[in-house]
């Protein structure tokens, strides 16, 4: 054979054999733990270390199964949460405190030390005349079996009644000994009052948050004629921090004033008692001017907890439910951590590229501070 052919046949060879090895080193990459990507992010190597590194704690999430995967992630980005019950009368699993506690308690017990409950109350108990009482005997026997924080949802405001067939707000007098208990036992509220501007109705089909809705309608309270405007909810949430200086309130999903960074700094101001998480909230920032976004971190950076109201229930996988949560820790990390350029929802995102202590704050000393006890090795 010709030596040029020679030449040829082995630079095709050696040129198929790179290729094939290069395929085999991908292959494995993909099984490595954390190799997890998520519309261009990716939790691994560097990535994966720096993030880990901050001990990170989701401070808003649901779990109500368990599994060795699942599990195993926890353990792998060492992770922390706080599991929140919520009271649901829309929902058939929640339309009472169990079977979720139960199942939340089973979940937190097989994660290691790595979750921590949030327990809440029974609002659709209010008419009777001990509601207040049981509530808290309720309250502090979840507190005995290691609760560190009660949650308030958005039915109080949007869709509890009263007797006489007035919206309960979140500042009613009969809710008040619930909150003078909780701080008493130096405990948190986190509070969910309130929703997005798109739940009263919004002319834009694309406005944030305006799917949820159409899938949701017992939550569109533009079909509600007498019910409160999220002003009126937000005055009373308000009105309760301000009654209340010694409770610490987290205000979830950005307090429900996502979409004006001017009215959460007004409120920060305001009260110190009261600090806000990101939970389901982080497009939300997303879509507002990054300059603005950034100064606004940086100022308030003693009031922000990292969060995602991502939920595990039955009818998922393990794996399933793992390499979505994990999904969500890669692309939040890229928007916070890196100064990437990614797309979404059809415009150019530019990553906010924090400085190391403000993520640390973010991640893990936040929510060290606004939950005692939310971390096993803090307390």
């Amino acid at each position: 054979m010709r030596p040029d052919r020679d030449w040829k046949r082995n630079y095709a060879t050696a040129c198929i054999a790179g290729i094939a090895l290069f395929v085999v080193c991908l292959a494995v990459l993909a099984q490595q733990p954390g190799a997890t990507r998520a519309g261009g992010a990716t939790l691994s190597g560097a990535s994966l270390a720096d993030f880990a590194s901050l001990e990170p704690i989701d401070s808003h999430a649901h779990a109500f199964q368990t599994g060795p995967e699942f599990v195993g992630m926890f353990a792998r980005l060492h992770l922390h949460m706080l599991d929140v019950l919520v009271v649901d009368d829309t929902n058939p699993y929640r339309t009472s405190i169990e079977p979720e506690r139960s199942d939340a308690l089973k979940f937190i017990a097989s994660n290691m030390g790595h979750a921590r409950l949030c327990t809440t109350f029974d609002p659709f108990q209010f008419d009777k005349p001990d509601f207040s009482r049981k509530a808290i005997d309720e309250l502090n026997r979840d507190f005995a079996r290691g609760a560190i924080a009660v949650k308030i949802w958005k039915n109080v405001g949007m869709e509890l009644k009263n007797a006489s067939g007035q919206y309960v707000l979140p500042d009613d007098p009969r809710l008040e000994p619930i909150y003078k208990d909780i701080a008493a036992h130096h405990k948190t509220l986190l509070a969910h009052l309130a929703e997005p501007d798109a739940a009263w109705g919004s002319a834009d089909p694309r406005a944030p948050y305006a799917g949820y809705y159409r899938s949701n309608p017992q939550w569109d309270m533009s079909k509600k004629p007498d019910v409160p405007s999220k002003k009126a909810i937000l005055d009373a949430r308000d009105r309760l921090l301000a009654m209340n200086p010694g409770l610490r309130v987290v205000g979830a999903h950005l307090g429900s004033m996502e979409g004006d960074l001017d009215q959460i700094a007004d409120r920060l101001a305001r009260y110190a008692n009261f600090a806000v998480d990101t939970s389901a909230r982080v497009q939300s920032f997303m879509i507002q001017p990054r300059d603005k976004v950034r100064a606004f971190l940086l100022k308030y950076q003693d009031r922000i907890l990292y969060g995602t109201d991502l939920g595990f229930y039955s009818g998922r996988t393990d794996e399933a439910a793992a390499r979505e949560w994990e999904n969500r820790y890669a692309s939040d990390w890229r928007y916070f951590a890196t100064g990437d350029s990614f797309q979404y929802q059809g415009r150019t995102v530019e990553g906010l590229s924090l400085p190391r202590p403000l993520l640390k704050k973010l991640y893990h000393e936040n929510a060290v501070h606004w939950f005692p006890g939310i971390d096993a090795k803090a307390r």
